[in-house]
């Protein structure tokens, strides 16, 4: 069995002879597109023993990847971007899985994304189609995805990822996802691409209408859907109007059904209810118990990585958000109990607090 690294890469010197180093003992080749690098990126990638071949840019990301695709001989082609780094994993136990799955299928890898928010770093996981077996090409001028249209299969490799940490690629997105939602209008994996970008460059207004798109038209199978619906549900109580709580409560209960035994749904919703009490406390007063329930919940489902989603929802940050409700409620006791919980898993907020409840 032949299993070749495949990249496409431009100006990666920061980052890349780490990824190639994580990854070398898992693979027979590396097999690399260069789509233009100015720096280091084509030497460190000879350096380190890799094929690399040059790819005139076409705007189209589908197009660069099955160029290096093509000159790959695996029987799998592992897919990964340069600021991916492979956590350590067995080469001998993943020919073992390959071999005892029947049929065509692609092996899918659980990402760990890092990138800065209000709380310093965060985390959040995602499960990617990244191991391809022969044959099997992309498709999609952006945020390409495999067009064989073959089962994913969570395979026992992870990576960290840095690259929301030092640089927002949301700029250099945009106009191709402009042109695809254009082009594709009632594709729902683009119009959730272009809503997402569109938030994470903090243009929350004009995100929402492409949250509408995507809502409506991403079909109940799709793997990115439920995380999709979450970042809708953020985006509505962010931009925090009457009319946008009222769009969350009637997401939340059509989607109830499906999503409630996810943490990572179970965690905005828990936010919701307090944004919900907050606005109109004698009209809502009947919710408090719904915050308490969804943050409880939140704890009994735990972590699952596998399932994608940020990384706190399912421990430390649902223990630190009941701790914070536990305490405005005048549950001092309980505040300090799950305060606990959460500073014991290393969360810094709750350790503040811990302190502040202590001075009373």
């Amino acid at each position: 069995m032949k299993i070749n690294l495949v990249m496409i890469v431009k100006n990666e010197e920061r980052c890349l002879r780490r990824c190639l180093r994580a990854a070398k003992s898992l693979v027979d080749e590396i097999i690399i597109a260069d789509t233009g690098s100015s720096d280091r990126t084509k030497t460190i990638a000879k350096e380190m023993g890799a094929a690399v071949v040059d790819f005139q840019w076409v705007d189209d990301f589908s197009a660069a990847r099955n160029f290096a695709l093509d000159h790959s001989d695996g029987d799998w082609n592992l897919v990964l971007d340069a600021d991916e780094y492979l956590r350590p994993a067995s080469r001998k136990q993943l020919e073992k899985i390959l071999e005892s799955r029947k049929g065509m299928w692609i092996g899918g890898i659980t990402r760990y994304d890092s990138y800065k928010d209000s709380e310093g770093v965060s985390q959040s996981t995602s499960v990617l189609p990244r191991l391809l077996p022969k044959g099997v090409r992309y498709t999609g001028l952006i945020h390409e995805q495999p067009e064989a249209g073959y089962p994913c299969y969570a395979l026992p490799l992870s990576a960290d990822h840095d690259g929301y940490m030092n640089e927002d690629k949301g700029e250099r997105n945009l106009p191709y996802l402009l042109k695809a939602v254009k082009e594709y209008p009632e594709d729902g994996y683009y119009q959730f691409q272009l809503a997402s970008t569109l938030r994470n460059l903090k243009r929350l207004e004009e995100s929402l209408g492409y949250f509408r798109g995507f809502y409506q038209f991403a079909g109940a199978g799709e793997n990115y859907r439920a995380g999709g619906v979450v970042l809708y549900l953020y985006t509505l109580l962010d931009l925090g109007s009457v009319e946008c709580l009222d769009e969350s409560a009637e997401i939340i209960e059509r989607e109830e059904p499906k999503l409630g035994n996810w943490s990572d749904f179970c965690f905005v919703c828990g936010l919701f209810y307090m944004k919900r009490v907050l606005s109109d406390v004698q009209q809502y007063i009947g919710l408090l118990p719904n915050i308490e329930k969804y943050y409880l919940r939140c704890l009994s489902l735990g972590e699952r990585p596998e399932l994608g989603g940020v990384v706190g929802t399912g421990s430390f940050k649902a223990a630190y958000n009941l701790g914070a409700w536990y305490e405005v409620s005048g549950q001092t006791e309980l505040a300090v109990r799950y305060y606990k919980m959460a500073a014991k898993e290393g969360y810094e907020p709750a350790r503040e607090r811990l302190r502040g409840v202590g001075k009373r």
